[in-house]
């Protein structure tokens, strides 16, 4: 399948699989903890399950946070990947707060060629593909005329390229809106002291990535622990857009499917 119609089957995975998860959020589903000690509902599983059934169609293999991980002895000789968060903001989306999303990216000789990023309560969704460029859909209404005509064959009708803005006057950095470290403290006194002030907002999920994409901030950065799943998606939609998200130490772009898939520090940037 070539990278549109790979990109196309994406999009439809991802909103399936957000509408099985709004499903279960208005009910008073439970919360389990898993061995990292981070939170894992009924909805990760579902919207795991229906995105691998979707993306099965591709013959691609499919890593996913809430599936058993394969070896590395046969992910190594993979040259594509599926990397899959089924419900990225797990935190956000127990406080019932909508800012938790899905994300979809495929991976090619380690680089993300694919990223697709959706936001189910405010069906919002970013999507980009290698030669392609980043583009966003928004606004409930319309995404709902969308799916009623099969988003995914009308994805380019009613996009609108990133960036969607320029960054604003002010240096504004976006945060997590629960991984706020002292790293991230020590990164905005620096910032203070080159621009004199700095502007945080603060936000779950990976729509932190996605909000530096589209020009609402000039950088995201995250100096605690991620996986791979957290950030493969939205470093393909960073870097179509004509931005970046490199690790802290090399400033070179993250790589994917690795031997251990943990991230290293890394800053989501303009430029």
């Amino acid at each position: 399948m070539e990278i549109v119609s790979l990109l196309k089957l994406s999009v439809k995975a991802a909103i399936e699989a957000g509408e099985e998860i709004l499903k279960i959020y208005g009910t008073d589903f439970y919360v389990e903890t898993k061995s990292d000690n981070t939170p894992v509902t009924y909805a990760d599983k579902v919207s795991g399950k229906c995105i691998a059934a979707v993306l099965a169609a591709s013959n691609i293999p499919v890593i996913s946070e809430e599936e058993e991980m394969p070896a590395y002895s046969i992910r190594k000789d993979w040259i594509r990947a599926w990397i899959v968060d089924p419900l990225d903001g797990t935190k956000e989306y127990v406080k019932r707060n909508g800012e938790f999303t899905v994300n979809i990216a495929l991976v090619e000789n380690g680089k993300p060629i694919i990223g697709v990023i959706y936001i189910p309560v405010q069906k919002d969704i970013y999507f980009a593909g290698q030669g392609l460029g980043s583009y966003k859909i928004t606004q409930h209404d319309l995404i709902c005329e969308l799916t009623k005509k099969n988003i995914a064959e009308n994805l380019f009708e009613f996009s609108k390229k990133l960036p969607l803005q320029k960054p604003p006057k002010s240096y504004t950095l976006v945060a997590s809106r629960s991984h706020l470290s002292r790293e991230v403290n020590e990164r905005i006194n620096y910032l203070k002291n080159m621009y004199g002030s700095v502007d945080i907002i603060s936000v779950g999920s990976s729509i932190k990535q996605c909000w530096v994409a589209e020009g609402k901030a000039h950088e995201y950065p995250r100096f605690g622990t991620t996986m791979e799943w957290d950030t493969a998606a939205g470093q393909c939609i960073l870097e179509q857009s004509g931005n970046k998200l490199v690790d802290y130490e090399t400033k070179l772009p993250l790589r994917y499917n690795k031997e251990n898939m943990k991230n290293s520090f890394f800053i989501a940037m303009q430029g």
